[in-house]
């Protein structure tokens, strides 16, 4: 038997992201979590025709499969700690969905909450989205009920959805949080609830309290920390050069 030949394939990027998740961290670990979450993906050319989504509309949840733009140069692991383990125990890269992947390639199933259209541009409206800003996206496919949901199949290590967690707000940072919503019609604190109750932490600052951290959501900063059984976000900071956590 003749030994097998690795390939290799390129793909065209067909759309790009549009979300409020500026960061890598605070985006939760799933899609659907977050329901808060709204994104919009975003045609380009010459793919932004409407004949393209034809009958998408039809369709009350779509696939998209996307480029994990900001680990690739990382470089990929053959062995992962996994978050729902704790950080403890590794599995391999294919039994999870990490982003240190042979082929930097991400699948996310969300709500197709409409679609807009006009001046060259054909825009895909997303809810309950887990897609970093700015994600490059290779692939549209319709979410078929019937042959994509399977009641019976095995989660693994992560058979069950993460309970959230309890978080509250400190008397400026929920004046601040409603002056927001206010001004841009976000449902901020929702989105902060979601977020944060998922606990973004790494696992290894499972136990740590009392430490500052920063989510960039939008043109902001939440600033939050953990209180042991409960999350507290002290303050909203407006920040338009917000990088990544050290």
């Amino acid at each position: 038997m003749s030994k097998p030949t690795l390939a290799q394939f390129q793909f065209q990027q067909v759309g790009v992201i549009h979300s409020c998740y500026r960061q890598k961290f605070g985006i939760p670990r799933q899609p659907g979590i977050v329901t808060a979450a709204e994104a919009e993906l975003e045609l380009l050319p010459p793919y932004n025709q409407e004949n393209l989504i034809r009958g998408i509309e039809g369709f009350s949840h779509i696939w998209v499969h996307f480029i994990f733009h900001q680990t690739m140069n990382e470089g990929w692991r053959p062995t992962i700690r996994p978050p729902r383990l704790g950080g403890k125990q590794r599995m391999g890269v294919f039994a999870t969905r990490s982003t240190h992947r042979p082929n930097p390639i991400g699948m996310s199933v969300v709500e197709l909450k409409g679609i807009r259209s006009g001046n060259g541009k054909v825009i895909l409206e997303l809810g309950a989205a887990d897609l970093l800003d700015s994600t490059p996206v290779i692939d549209i496919k319709p979410y078929l009920p019937y042959a994509d949901a399977i009641p019976k199949a095995m989660g693994g290590f992560a058979p069950l959805p993460v309970t959230l967690a309890e978080v509250k707000f400190s008397e400026q940072a929920r004046k601040k949080c409603e002056t927001y919503q206010q001004r841009t019609g976000r449902q901020l604190i929702t989105l902060i609830e979601q977020i944060l109750g998922q606990d973004p932490r790494p696992a290894y600052l499972g136990e740590t309290t009392h430490r500052r951290h920063g989510t960039a959501l939008w043109d902001i900063n939440v600033v939050w920390e953990s209180r042991g059984d409960y999350f507290l976000v002290t303050d909203l900071e407006y920040n338009k050069d917000i990088k990544e956590p050290e």
